[in-house]
């Protein structure tokens, strides 16, 4: 993957304020604490953790090979899926969120898939992520409703959030209109352009990897996926809570809290949620009594079982995939003519 001088920037620097975030997090953290808290824990459930990781991320791979197989007249492999997913979450740890871009260009090498239609699937997939990432939120605060009150009341001003609103939205409102009107006036005159042909052809492949929801098979397996992807997620988190004195006594609500603002830490733009995840964790063990300490230990315990199965299973497939030879039989790679 070639990055430009521009992108490098931003790689550099994303990478800079993660590990700033990160150091000033644990520059009072001991090493002697975290050697301790480690020998104190349960190997038993730290290995149950991974276990069920190295699940999610296989369940994960099915769900995506569903969606590509709507459009193909053989069905893709899921190993070649899950080389490509895993190498996907390798190259967000350098550069965030190119690594769905790098996913699609795996299965591009190996199977001749087109990148745009793949793109479309990756969307969906992110979207639906999305949508029972806002249940799983909405979950947690039925379940832990004190608890979320009092950190919004802590952390959000209603009153300023109201007075933004009244004050911007006749701003935002007239900018969209205004690209949008941009938009049709640059692809009406420029039609016949070979870029905007080009554009128009992406568009059509990225709505058609959109709308491959529709067209598939194994609806109930996909939806059934996708839930059990978040009841992975909750359980790997569940496990190493297990592991820990610390935590061992932390409810399944909590632990389910817990989860949510670890979830929130990855989403912002930095490599692999480094200092973020750490941060939102820390701070809400420390509203169910945990000390600071005991806290950003338990965030760095967690997010590392994770980075180190991103790193190995990536490495694998980087070199599973260097191997398979695009000019064999490319089973997956014939799309259905419809």
């Amino acid at each position: 993957m070639r990055l430009s001088i521009k992108q490098w920037i931003q790689v550099v620097v994303s990478l800079a304020v993660a590990i700033w975030i990160f150091w000033f997090l644990y520059k009072d953290v001991k090493m002697e604490s975290l050697l301790e808290a480690l020998q104190q824990a349960s190997l038993f459930w730290i290995c149950m953790s991974i276990w069920i990781s190295v699940l999610g991320f296989g369940l994960r791979s099915w769900r995506w090979k569903l969606l590509i197989d709507a459009d193909l007249a053989e069905k893709l492999p899921t190993s070649r899926a899950f080389w490509g997913l895993m190498i996907g979450y390798l190259v967000n740890m350098l550069v965030p969120r190119a690594g769905e871009v790098a996913r699609c260009g795996v299965l591009k090498k190996t199977d001749k898939l087109p990148v745009s239609k793949l793109l479309g699937t990756v969307i969906l997939e992110r979207s639906v992520d999305l949508l029972f990432m806002i249940g799983v939120i909405f979950l947690a605060f039925v379940l832990e409703r004190e608890v979320f009150v009092g950190l919004a009341e802590d952390l959000i001003s209603l009153d300023a959030i109201k007075t933004g609103f009244k004050e911007y939205m006749p701003l935002l409102v007239g900018g969209v209109a205004l690209l949008v009107i941009v938009f049709y006036w640059v692809t009406s005159r420029y039609r016949d352009h070979g870029l905007v042909k080009k554009f128009h052809h992406f568009m059509r492949e990225l709505i058609g990897g959109l709308k491959s929801v529709q067209r598939m098979k194994n609806r109930l397996g996909f939806w059934s996926a996708s839930v059990g992807i978040w009841v992975i997620y909750f359980l790997m988190m569940y496990f190493i809570a297990m592991a820990m004195p610390s935590t061992a006594n932390l409810s399944p609500s909590s632990v389910l809290m817990v989860m949510v603002m670890g979830s929130i830490g990855m989403v912002a733009p930095v490599q692999g949620g480094i200092g973020t995840f750490h941060a939102l964790v820390a701070f809400i063990l420390m509203t169910y009594g945990l000390t600071e300490e005991e806290g950003k230990i338990f965030a760095i315990i967690v997010h590392s079982s994770q980075v180190l199965i991103v790193l190995v299973a990536g490495v694998i497939s980087l070199l599973v995939v260097a191997k398979i030879s695009v000019t064999t039989k490319p089973q997956a790679g014939h799309l259905r003519n419809n």
